[in-house]
C-alpha cells in the first residue's frame, strides 16, 4: 500500500500515523506538505492526522480545508481512493465537504485526553476489516471540539445507510451514557462517506499500536487498510 500523510501548520500527530502505517505495512508513507498541489503517484491512502491546524483559528479545520493539497484529496476521494481523517483530520474533512455534519465544542466545554472504548459498527469496509462487527476496542481521545452534530435528516441517512463507523461505549460495550464524553449525537465517534472510502473519526487509533505504550487495538485499522489496498 502506498500511503500519504498530509502535514499542515499545527499538525502534531503525523509521526504517530507514520509509525502506525510502518508497523502495518512495513513501508514508510510519504509526508505531503499542505502547499503541494498533487499527491505522490500511485497513492492508495491519504491520512489527515490530528493536531491544531492553523491554530484552530476561525473553526477547527476551516483553514486547512482550503489548503492547496485538499483539491488533490477531493479528486483522490472522487476516484474511489481511501481517505482517513483522525481528530483534526475529521474536522478538516467535514469543513471540506467530504463528510457531512459539524464538530463543535465538547458538551462540558473542556479538552478531553483519555483512553476511550469504541464499538465497531460494521467490518465490511476497508477501514474495519481487521475487526468484527460489535467488537469493543480501546483507543485514545484528545480533543476539545469532538462533539459531532448533524441535522436530523442527515443523521437518519447516516444511520439508514450504515455509515456510522464507531460509537462511544463503555468497556462492556454499553453504548452512550457516561461513555459519550463529548456529547456527540447518537454517540457517533466516526462516519463514512457515501461510497465508504472516506472515514472521519475523532479518536486516535494510531496511539495504540504498540503493547509497550498501552495496547494494540488501533493497529488492526491500519493493517486492514494495508490489505484493502
Amino acid at each position: 500500500m502506498k500511503a500519504a500523510v498530509l502535514v499542515f501548520p499545527g499538525s502534531n500527530r503525523e509521526r504517530d500515523v507514520v509509525t502506525a502505517l510502518r508497523r502495518a505495512t512495513g513501508e514508510p508513507p510519504a509526508m505531503v506538505w499542505h502547499a503541494e498541489t498533487a499527491l505522490p503517484d500511485g497513492t492508495d491512502l491519504v491520512v489527515l492526522p490530528g493536531g491544531f491546524s492553523y491554530g484552530d483559528y476561525l473553526r477547527c479545520g476551516a483553514i486547512a480545508a482550503r489548503a492547496p493539497v485538499m483539491e488533490a484529496v477531493r479528486a483522490h476521494a472522487a476516484r474511489g481512493g481511501l481517505v482517513l481523517g483522525i481528530c483534526n483530520g475529521f474536522q478538516i474533512l467535514v469543513e471540506s465537504g467530504l463528510l457531512p455534519g459539524i464538530l463543535t465544542r465538547n458538551k462540558d466545554l473542556r479538552f478531553l485526553c483519555k483512553p476511550q472504548h469504541l464499538k465497531v459498527e460494521r467490518n465490511d469496509t476497508p477501514f474495519t476489516r481487521g475487526y468484527q462487527a460489535g467488537d469493543v476496542i480501546e483507543v485514545i481521545i484528545a480533543h476539545g471540539e469532538g462533539n459531532y452534530f448533524a441535522d436530523a435528516e442527515t443523521v437518519e441517512r447516516l444511520e439508514g445507510e450504515g455509515r456510522v463507523a464507531f460509537r462511544y461505549c463503555a468497556a462492556d460495550g454499553t453504548v452512550g451514557g457516561d461513555a459519550n464524553w463529548n456529547g456527540s449525537v447518537n454517540d457517533i465517534a466516526g462516519i463514512y462517506s457515501e461510497n465508504l472510502n472516506v472515514l472521519g473519526m475523532m479518536p486516535h487509533p494510531e496511539n495504540l499500536v504498540d503493547a509497550a505504550v498501552g495496547g494494540v487495538d488501533g493497529l488492526a485499522l491500519f493493517s486492514g487498510l494495508a490489505r484493502a489496498a
